[in-house]
């Protein structure tokens, strides 16, 4: 039988019983299909169900084939080496105990000659040539990114469950994956934000707060059809609602006009001449005439409101993200960094900085890039003082805020809001709700643990919590855009671009880059 995946009518809750996703049904192939929507309306969750680490409310999960899961970046134990990202410990120690003639007889006969060579073939094939005792805690978050992504090649899966596949990566890790895909002859399950990658899909399946779709072909052929779909749901709409407008005004012109008609006839019997009789069954017919016209315009009333209601399901009703930065007036002759002649790393004789030298004047905009792997988060932690530089200096010389890949700056077991007033102590609570909900975190939203939302919305919340009270004058941004939705990037690119402070962003996203208007790039 030919390896597939099947949701049944799949639910599922927050830890806390809010309703994430209900009555999900989709069949996956052996073809590549990229999983989008919003951050935090479930796509992780989803790979998570289909890889059993969770189980949801109610529904099944069929899988038929063997899996293998790439998750979003985590910190990695301080001891785990890409032996064990491979799941090969055990055995590389076999075979390096029967290699110098100690491996008992039992041992022997599970010997693996090859493993090594399939072991640096698959390293290869992503780009990394290191050997399998190397710490994972060493290597650059792309880098981990890439060794990753080589142990699921090494297991030979039908499945691929990619949770943001190209984040931390250079253009040539970028393109690895790439053609890692573009051969890939078994199934795939990507979710991205990256457009170049989402191209090159064979489906979309979109998860939104009104549940699944999935479209046939790329990302650009879904972004026209669902432009399409929108501008054909948002005229239902709006003729549906002006119904529900041309009903309320007929009901009450034809209600004014029966009263007028029902006046009349009061004002002809008090003026005598008419029989009793005939009154009465004037009388009757006026209330009959009223009270169908009320049943009649209160039954189109409930038949536009249907028809409204039933054009607004079809319709995800968005928030928008908006990042408005205030002025920090930082005078553009100010020295805000000066780097000198700077060395560091963390091992011995191995400094992934050498002889760095740069600064930066007044609110420039400056990118540093580089490889994976050439030391560009290892100088961010000095500029941070996170690290302390084997020679040289790192001066910066006005109040900054650093956001890292992790967003460190958060404390994952404290809520959103209360993580906002601790690194704004200023901030009263009005001023918090109010910063937090340009950034999405309205009333209940705010009060989630940072250490239960997903990589999107945490990056949000940092955001939110840096920028959203009064930012300093100098931002160092460790790859911004990781794990944020295109919508949300592009919210974020508009408010960077209007800051009036310095600059020093770490990012592969080119778009990003020119969108925030970077005028200098330091090459490491």
């Amino acid at each position: 039988m030919a390896a597939s995946i099947i949701l049944a009518e799949l639910a599922y809750d927050t830890p806390d019983g809010t309703p994430l996703f209900a009555d999900v049904g989709l069949t996956f192939g052996p073809v590549r299909t990229g999983l989008v929507g919003r951050n935090g309306v479930g796509k992780t969750t989803l790979l998570r169900l289909i890889s059993g680490e969770l189980r949801p409310r109610s529904g099944r999960v069929s899988v038929n084939g063997r899996v293998a899961v790439l998750r979003q970046t985590v910190r990695p134990d301080p001891d785990q080496t890409i032996a064990d990202r491979f799941g090969v410990t055990a055995a590389l120690a076999v075979l390096r105990r029967a290699e110098q003639g100690e491996a008992r007889d039992d041992e022997l006969n599970d010997v693996d000659w090859a493993l090594e060579s399939r072991l640096a073939a698959a390293l290869g094939r992503l780009g990394l040539d290191v050997p399998p005792e190397t710490p994972l805690a060493t290597l650059s978050g792309g880098q981990q990114t890439r060794a990753g992504l080589a142990a699921i090649v090494f297991a030979e899966p039908d499945f691929l469950l990619l949770d943001e596949p190209t984040n931390n990566l250079d253009r040539d890790g970028r393109a690895a994956v790439m053609d890692l895909l573009a051969g890939w002859q078994s199934g795939a399950i990507v979710v991205s934000h990256d457009r170049a990658l989402l191209d090159a899909m064979d489906a979309i399946v979109e998860l939104t707060t009104l549940g699944v779709t999935r479209y046939g072909g790329n990302w650009t052929a879904y972004r026209e059809l669902k432009a399409q779909e929108l501008a054909a749901a948002q005229r239902t709409l709006a003729d549906a609602e002006k119904q529900v407008a041309d009903a309320a005004r007929g009901a009450q012109a034809t209600a004014e006009r029966q009263a007028r008609r029902n006046g009349a006839g009061r004002r002809k019997g008090l003026g005598g001449g008419t029989p009793r009789i005939v009154l009465g069954l004037m009388k009757d017919r006026a209330e009959d005439a009223t009270g169908g016209n009320a049943r009649l315009a209160e039954r189109l009333r409930e038949q536009a409101a249907a028809a409204a209601a039933a054009a607004r399901e079809t319709v995800e009703i968005l928030q928008p993200l908006t990042v408005k930065l205030p002025p920090t007036n930082l005078p553009a002759g100010k020295t805000v960094l000066r780097v000198e002649g700077l060395v560091a790393g963390y091992e011995p004789e191995r400094p992934l900085i050498r002889d760095v030298t740069f600064a930066i004047t007044g609110p420039e905009r400056v990118a540093v890039t580089g490889p994976n792997g050439s030391g560009k988060t290892t100088l961010l932690a000095v500029l941070a003082g996170r690290l302390a530089p084997w020679s040289g200096t790192a001066e910066v010389m006005t109040p900054f805020t650093l956001l890292d890949q992790q967003v460190g700056v958060l404390d994952p077991g404290r809520s959103v809001r209360d993580n906002f007033r601790r690194l704004n102590p200023g901030a009263d609570e009005q001023s918090c709700r109010a910063a937090l909900a340009k950034f999405l975190f309205r009333s209940e939203a705010a009060l989630q643990t940072v250490g239960t939302l997903s990589g999107g919305e945490r990056l949000r919340a940092g955001l939110a919590c840096v920028l959203g009270a009064v930012p300093p004058p100098f931002l160092i941004l460790d790859e911004p855009t990781n794990h944020l939705d295109v919508n949300s990037i592009e919210a974020v690119e508009a408010g960077l671009r209007a800051y009036d402070g310095a600059l020093l962003v770490v990012s592969h996203d080119e778009t990003f880059l020119h969108g925030i208007g970077v005028t200098r790039r330091i090459e490491l």
